[in-house]
C-alpha cells in the first residue's frame, strides 16, 4: 500500500550558518521545552508546526498539527503510548545529529536512531513523498505471510493536492470542494467511517468534504448501546427508548443505560414496551417463522438473556428475541416494532428521552380517548354525544383493521411479502421484486440464456434500462435456509464473480436477479469456432483463480462453489472472466422429489475423486474442477470425452486420463516440443511458451487424485501472475 507520508525533519546543510530563530529550526545541541509554548517549529509555508502536544492533565505527546486548525488537529506524534511529563521534559537535537525525547528524569522515550555529525540543524518542512511502505519492499512479493495477497491488486493508494483519491485497484472519489489551495486529511473515524476533512484557514474548523458512508445511521452502533437511530435526519439524532436514560448528554455515542435493574430474581415480572418502526440489528437468541405475538413475547419472557423482542406481522409472524440492543435504528417505512423488556412496576415517563430534533419513540403509557372533559358531568349527567361519536369512530377503526388484515392474510402482496424476506438481507444492497415485475422485465420470461441445475436464466431489462439476468430457481429450499444461502451470496462481491443485484421470493416463485454479462459463457467461447485466442484464454484462466481464491479464502463466509465448469464461467465484453452459481449448490432442497440427501454435487468429468469415495468436501474440489478448466483451454477441446486407447482393443479412457499420461510422459522425457503438442491446435502456433508451460503444469497438479497434493487458488494466482508474457 501506498500513502502520502508527511516528512518530519530534515537535516541539512553541512557546517552551514544560519541566524534563524527557534520557530524555523532546532539548531545542534539545542532543545524543545514541553513548559514553553514559544517552543515551536513552522513549516516554511505555516501548514504545520510542531512542538509539544498536551492533551490530558500533565500529559504530552511530541507532535505535529495543523498550524491554522481551531483544535490544532494531529497528522503525527512520536511517543502516542508513551506521554510525557509537563514539567522537565523535552526534545533534544544532540550533538551527534540524533534527536532524542526525554522525559522529565531523563528518561529515554524517542529517537530518529541518526548519528550523522554533518547535520547542523533540524527542519520541519512542509513536503510531501509517496513511498511503499506495506508490504515491505525488503521481502519482495512474500505478501502472504502480511495475511494479504498480491493479486487483489489494491496494493497502493494516495490522494493529491485536488482532493483525488485513487488507488491501482481502479477505487477512486473526490473531495466535494476539489481543487488547489485546500488542506485536506483523510481519517477513520472512531465510528468506522472514513471522511475526507477540509480546513477553513479563516475559521479553523474542518468541514467533511466526503465521507464513505453517506447515511450516518447505516454506521451501526453509531448511537451506543441502547440508542436509537433516526433516519431521515441530518444530522442524524439518537434516542433512548422508554425506560432508558442517556449515559452522557455530552457524548451520545456512549448510548443509553436502563433506569431499572436487568438482573433482578427469578420471581420478578415482566412487561414490554413497544417502539414502532423499529429494530436493532444483529444479537438474535433465535428467529421463528409463522408465530403468534403471544409465543414470541413468551419466547423473551422465558430467556433471563432476553432484553428485549422484535415481532413483524406481514404475512406471516416473525420473530427476533435479542440478547443484547446495539445498532438500533428507525425508519418510518421499516414493518416492525421493538418490545424492551422491563419490570413491572417500573416507573414510566411519558416519553422517552430523546436528542432535540429527533423523532418520538412510542412508550408504554396509559391513553385517555378524547378529551378529559368528556368524561366530566355537567349537571350530574354525562356528555353521551361525545361517547357515541367515539364509539362510531371506534368500529370503522375496526372495519378498517379487518380488511386490511384480510388483504394481508389472504390477498396477493407481492411488496409485502418481499419486504418481510428482505428483513434477512438489511445489511445487504439488494432489493426485492415482485413475481410482476420480473415478468415484466423478461417478456413473461421469453428470452432464455441459459440453464444448469439450478435452474434456467432469462435475459431482462428493469424499468431504470438496467440489463439483468433473471435466473428462475427450480427445486430450491424453503424458508429460513434460503434466505441463509441468498444473504450469503449478496455479501460477496468481486470482478470476477457475476454480481446479484436482487432476488424475488413469492411463494413457489423463487429467483434471482444478476449482472448481464455480454460475451456469454467459456464454453461458448471455447468448443466452437468462435474460439478464444491465447492471450484472452491465459486471462480468463488468472480470472477465474482469482475468483475461487477470493470465495475459499477471502470473502466474509468462505464458500465451495461445488460445480466448476466452462458452462458456469461468463465472459465480459473485455473477456474478463466472472465466476456464476456460486453459493447456489447449497441452495438445492434436501430430501425433495428430485433430489437425495447425499446426492454429488457438480457435472461429471469435472469432479474430484473425493466426491465418490464419501471423503469430506474441502475447497480442494473446485482446484481439481479448475484444473480440468484450464487443461481444456489449453487443450481446446472436452476432456470429458471417452477416446479408444491405440493398441489396447476395446478399452477406453477419457481425454483427460489420456492427456495425463502424454503429458507426465512427455515431461519425463524432457522432449522440447511437448508443450506443443498439447496446446490447441486451431491456434496455429501463436501462444506463449513460458504460459502455455505454467498453464498446463498447473492443471496437472490441480488434477492430483490425492486432494493433499493439489496448491490452493490463492497460490495458483500467485503463480499465473508472476508468468510474464515473452
Amino acid at each position: 500500500m501506498k500513502k502520502t507520508l508527511l516528512l518530519l525533519f530534515c537535516c541539512l546543510m553541512k557546517f552551514s550558518s544560519s541566524k534563524n530563530s527557534l520557530q524555523d529550526h532546532l539548531r545542534r545541541g539545542s532543545s524543545l521545552s514541553v513548559g514553553d509554548d514559544s517552543h515551536l517549529i513552522t513549516s516554511p509555508d505555516k501548514t504545520f508546526t510542531c512542538g509539544f502536544y498536551g492533551f490530558q492533565t500533565n500529559a504530552y505527546w511530541f507532535a505535529i498539527w495543523f498550524t491554522n486548525s481551531k483544535d490544532r488537529t494531529v497528522v503525527w506524534t512520536a511517543n502516542r503510548n508513551k506521554p510525557v511529563n509537563g514539567h522537565g521534559s523535552k526534545l533534544t537535537l544532540q550533538t551527534n545529529g540524533a534527536m532524542v525525547l526525554t522525559d522529565v528524569d531523563g528518561m529515554f522515550v524517542w529517537g530518529t536512531n541518526t548519528t550523522s555529525t554533518d547535520v547542523n540543524r533540524a527542519v520541519l518542512l512542509n513536503t510531501e513523498i509517496s513511498s511503499v511502505y506495506w508490504p515491505s519492499p525488503d521481502v519482495g512479493f512474500d505478501v502472504f505471510r502480511y495475511g494479504r495477497t498480491s493479486f487483489n491488486s489494491s496494493r497502493y493508494a494516495d490522494f493529491n493536492d485536488l482532493g483525488v483519491f485513487k488507488s491501482s485497484d481502479g477505487w477512486q472519489f473526490s473531495a466535494s470542494d476539489m481543487g488547489l489551495g485546500v488542506r485536506r486529511r483523510l481519517t477513520m473515524d472512531y465510528d468506522g467511517n472514513l471522511r475526507f476533512y477540509s480546513l477553513n484557514e479563516s475559521t479553523g474548523l474542518w468541514s467533511i468534504s466526503w465521507q464513505a458512508i453517506a447515511q450516518p445511521c447505516d454506521v451501526h452502533g453509531i448511537c451506543g448501546r441502547n440508542g436509537i437511530c433516526v433516519y431521515g435526519d441530518k444530522p442524524p439524532a439518537c434516542s433512548c427508548p422508554a425506560g432508558h436514560e442517556w449515559r452522557n448528554i455530552t457524548d451520545l455515542s456512549r448510548g443509553c443505560k436502563p433506569t431499572f435493574n436487568r438482573t433482578r430474581g427469578n420471581s420478578t415480572k415482566f412487561r414490554f414496551l413497544p417502539t414502532l418502526h423499529t429494530d436493532y440489528y444483529g444479537f438474535d437468541l433465535n428467529y421463528s417463522r409463522n408465530i403468534s405475538f403471544e409465543s414470541c413475547r413468551d419466547i423473551c419472557l422465558g430467556d433471563s438473556r432476553c432484553e428485549a423482542f422484535s415481532y413483524r406481522l406481514t404475512g406471516e409472524g416473525l420473530c427476533f428475541a435479542k440478547s443484547s440492543l446495539f445498532n438500533g435504528y428507525q425508519e418510518p417505512n421499516f414493518p416492525g416494532t421493538i418490545y424492551f423488556k422491563v419490570p413491572i412496576g417500573m416507573e414510566t415517563p411519558e416519553s422517552s428521552s430523546i436528542l432535540i430534533g429527533s423523532k418520538t419513540t412510542c412508550a408504554d403509557v396509559l391513553v385517555m380517548l378524547g378529551s378529559p372533559s368528556m368524561y366530566k358531568s355537567s349537571g350530574g349527567k354525562v356528555k353521551w354525544v361525545y361517547l357515541y361519536s367515539f364509539a362510531l369512530a371506534i368500529g370503522l377503526v375496526e372495519a378498517l383493521v379487518i380488511l386490511l388484515g384480510w388483504w394481508i392474510f389472504y390477498g396477493n402482496n407481492p411488496v409485502l411479502n418481499n419486504i418481510e424476506e428482505g428483513y434477512r438481507m438489511i445489511s445487504n444492497q439488494f432489493r426485492g421484486f415482485s413475481y410482476k415485475e420480473l415478468m415484466r422485465a423478461t417478456q413473461n420470461f421469453k428470452v432464455e440464456i441459459g440453464r444448469g441445475g439450478s435452474g434456467v436464466v432469462y435475459k431482462g431489462v428493469l424499468e431504470d434500462e438496467r440489463v439483468v439476468a433473471v435466473k428462475r430457481l427450480g427445486d430450491v429450499s424453503e424458508g429460513g435456509e434460503f434466505w441463509t444461502e441468498v444473504s450469503t451470496i449478496g455479501k460477496i462481491n468481486h470482478m470476477n464473480l457475476v454480481r446479484m443485484w436482487g432476488f424475488c421470493s413469492e411463494r413457489k416463485h423463487k429467483l434471482l436477479v444478476y449482472e448481464y454479462v455480454e460475451n456469454l459463457s467459456l464454453d461458448k467461447r471455447l468448443f466452437s469456432s468462435t474460439f478464444l485466442q491465447w492471450k484472452e484464454r491465459f486471462k480468463v484462466a488468472i480470472g477465474i483463480a482469482k475468483g475461487l481464491a477470493y470465495l475459499h479464502h477471502e470473502c466474509l463466509e468462505w464458500v465451495i462453489h461445488c460445480d466448476v465448469k466452462p458452462e458456469n464461467i461468463l465472459l465480459d465484453g473485455s473477456f474478463e472472466a466472472k465466476i456464476a452459481d456460486f453459493g447456489l449448490a447449497k441452495l438445492s432442497q434436501r430430501g425433495g422429489q428430485n433430489s437425495e440427501v447425499t446426492r454429488i454435487r457438480g457435472t461429471k468429468g469435472y469432479m474430484a475423486p473425493e466426491w465418490a469415495s464419501n471423503l469430506p468436501i474441502t475447497a480442494k474440489v473446485d482446484v481439481y474442477s479448475y484444473g480440468v478448466v484450464v487443461l481444456e483451454m489449453a487443450k481446446g477441446i472436452r476432456l470429458s470425452n471417452i477416446v479408444m486407447q491405440e493398441g489396447e482393443g476395446e478399452e477406453e479412457e477419457s481425454e483427460l486420463t489420456r492427456l495425463l499420461r502424454v503429458a507426465k510422459m512427455k515431461s519425463q522425457e524432457e522432449e522440447k516440443g511437448w508443450i506443443e503438442e498439447i496446446i490447441d491446435p486451431r491456434l496455429g502456433g501463436v501462444f506463449s511458451r513460458k504460459q502455455a508451460v505454467t498453464l498446463v503444469e498447473m492443471g496437472l497438479s490441480c488434477v492430483e487424485e490425492d486432494r493433499h497434493k493439489r496448491p490452493t487458488m490463492d497460490s495458483v494466482v500467485q503463480v499465473l501472475i508472476d508468468c510474464e508474457p515473452e
